[in-house]
């Protein structure tokens, strides 16, 4: 797979990444994303992005991609990581869970660096793995602190953010006179997927269901119930996640 990046110093190029990440992964990783049911919203990124830095000699390649889980943290690794290269260093943060590894570079110089560089974006549901080629000419612990994070930075800046919200399912029983006033507040809030039953066993009543983004929950419940001037009952499930891009 080809990655082409902006060239904007000769030290970054297009990379090839000679292992090819299965469809399986970034389906799955996708499906997960919008399955999370942590009732929130994250930024994470949209698609696999690479970069590759040359530094006194030695090669760094810095690949990004969105995970949702350790698992698929580790699935990843294992696809992009060269068993031939100096190093394989890597970090992910998965909300309040957090790895890193330095593989065999002086304690703290390579993994922590770049897990801080992840935290600093912003992002959340992504790994990076930097693999280095020693080209001969040591670092030092301050030289390969600013390699590992300023590779990890300069990658995750050439990703494309991708906002994702956890929705809810919800319904209420209204009579058919109400359900003018239901369909405008639904609309106003953005509401998706809403359908009628009228098999509630009441004449004159319907059941309508619908998917809404879980910080606008309060909002609509409360709109609904003050314009159709009844204490309905709502019925919350947690639902899907929703790519806002």
């Amino acid at each position: 797979m080809l990655v082409r990046l902006p060239v904007t110093a000769a030290s970054t190029v297009a990379v090839f990444i000679r292992r090819r990440i299965p469809a399986a992964y970034l389906l799955s990783t996708k499906s997960s994303m919008t399955s999370d049911s942590s009732g929130t919203a994250f930024t994470t990124i949209e698609e696999i992005v690479s970069l590759e830095k040359e530094i006194k000699k030695s090669k760094f390649i810095a690949i990004a991609g969105p995970i949702s889980s350790e698992q698929s943290a580790q699935l990843f690794l294992s696809q992009v990581r060269d068993p031939r290269a100096t190093h394989n260093c890597w970090a992910y943060k998965v909300g309040d869970q957090h790895r890193s590894s330095d593989d065999g570079e002086p304690s703290g110089t390579a993994g922590k660096p770049m897990l801080s560089a992840i935290c600093s974006s912003g992002l959340d549901r992504v790994m990076v793995v930097v693999i280095r080629y020693f080209g001969g000419i040591k670092l030092g612990t301050g030289g390969l602190v600013r390699a590992y994070g300023g590779v990890t930075s300069d990658c995750l800046k050439t990703a494309s953010p991708c906002l994702f919200k956890s929705k809810v399912q919800m319904g209420v029983e209204v009579t058919f006179d109400l359900l003018g006033v239901v369909y405008n507040q639904l609309q106003s809030c953005q509401a998706e997927d809403i359908k009628e039953d009228y098999d509630t066993g009441k004449d004159g009543t319907t059941m309508v269901s619908f998917k809404v983004d879980f910080d606008q929950v309060d909002k609509l419940e409360d709109a609904i119930k003050s314009n159709c001037k009844r204490d309905l009952v709502f019925f919350k499930n947690l639902a899907i996640g929703s790519q806002l891009g």
